[in-house]
Order: C-alpha cells, then structure tokens, then sequence
C-alpha cells in the first residue's frame, strides 16, 4: 500500500465566544484555559506535532491579545504559529474560508476543535482520508454525548444533526478533528458566517460519498464545553509533564 502522504498543516478553531465556560472565558479563550500548568491548546498542538503537522493555523475573535501573548514569536517548540484575527465571528465554516490564503503549498489539511482533549490516534484518519478519496473525512467515536453522524457501511456520512431525516446507519459521535482537500473550500463562501456542518450537508445531498467519517475508538477523548466537564478534567491534570488524564 501506498504510504499516506503527510499532511503538513493543521487549522485549530480558537475563535469561539466559550460562553459555556463563564465566568472562566471572561477574558480567556477557551482553548487557553490552563490544563495541568499549561493551556490546553498545548495538547491539541502536541497531538499534532506527533503527527506530522509543521504549521500551525489559529483563528482568533474573542481576547485575540490572549493568543499573542501565548505565542509572541509566533512559534510553539520550534513550530510556526499563524495567527488569523476574525473581527466579525465566522463560524466554523466561514472560519476555515477564511485562511484559504494561507493554504498556497497545501493539498489538505487537518482541522481540530480547540476545545477538545484527546490522544486519539490520527494515523487510521490519515489512512482512511487517503483510501476514501473524499473531499472531508471525520474521526468518530462509536459512543459520546452526542451521536448524531449516520454513517453507512461503506464509511460515507448519510447525515448529520438528523437534518436530512434519512433513517439507517451507524450513529456515532463526532471527534472535533477532520482532513479536508483543499478542493472542499470551493464549497464555501468568502466572508460568510456559517457552520461546516451546512457545508457538508450540502456536498452529502450530492450522493457521491463527498464526506465519509472512520470510528477511532482508540485513545481517550473529551469535549471541554463545560464548567463542569472543564473541572473534571482539566483540573485532574496533575503535572504539565502529563498528555492527557
């Protein structure tokens, strides 16, 4: 078998407002919210690094200062850092448009929700990107809070959200992290706020197997969304030496 071809870039969102973090994210990005001595997004940049990626993407809205100071040489262990300021929010969809600048040497890219705390293994992503032949591929878990991606036998994604009401399928729960081509952002408009998701729903409606998804149940994985989960586990942290809890 052909060996994956290594995806050099990976976008993390780091835009978002956290308002289910108050009163934490007050003057705080969520993903620089501190985890064992350290922000998160240090974990989320370390699984990464450990997968090949050489560049690293941000985009920043609220407390965009925050992320200046974390990163004042633009560089995270010898890494380049791009920071991309959004003054109006663009969403997870219209964020990702918005750095397609930045993506000139660039076939695809990993994006990874800044929020989320896993040591995941990538590589079955990577492979399953490659095999599929699909413009978006999603990690998935098989279980989580919140299972509502159908995936079919073949590994292409039939819905999602339960939005195009088409019964059948695996449900499983999305991970925060896919590869997308670089093909996939002619899908998106310049300047628009708007999530992915629609985006995909789109490219499924097509019924050419556009957005396929792998289950990695391998790995730990959880979603910081919340006080409460944030002190479960971020706090449990013991030592800025850990990976993950």
């Amino acid at each position: 078998m052909t060996r994956p071809e290594p995806i050099r870039t990976a976008f993390i969102l780091g835009a978002g407002l956290g308002r289910r973090l108050r009163p934490l994210t007050e003057k705080c990005p969520k993903p620089l919210l501190p985890a064992g001595g350290r922000p998160m997004i240090h974990y989320v940049m370390e699984h990464l690094r450990k997968a090949g990626v050489e560049r690293f993407i941000i985009n920043t809205h609220h407390c965009p200062e925050a992320y200046e100071k974390a990163f004042p040489d633009g560089r995270w262990r010898g890494v380049p850092v791009t920071l991309r300021y959004e003054p109006v929010l663009l969403d997870t969809g219209g964020g990702l448009k918005n750095i397609e600048d930045l993506l000139t040497c660039d076939k695809r890219l990993f994006v990874y929700n800044g929020k989320i705390l896993t040591d995941l293994p990538l590589k079955p992503l990577i492979e399953a990107h490659e095999e599929g032949g699909s413009e978006v591929t999603l990690g998935l878990r098989s279980d989580g809070p919140l299972c509502n991606v159908s995936l079919d036998e073949w590994g292409a994604v039939r819905d999602l959200r339960h939005v195009l009401g088409r019964t059948g399928g695996r449900l499983c729960q999305f991970a925060g992290i896919y590869i997308a081509e670089k093909s996939f952002f002619r899908r998106l408009q310049a300047g628009r706020a708007e999530s992915v998701v629609e985006a995909w729903l789109r490219v499924i409606q097509e019924g050419k197997g556009g957005i396929r998804g792998v289950v990695i149940d391998e790995g730990r994985w959880h979603n910081l969304g919340t006080i409460e989960e944030y002190e479960r586990i971020a706090c449990s942290i013991q030592a800025p030496s850990e990976d993950l809890p």
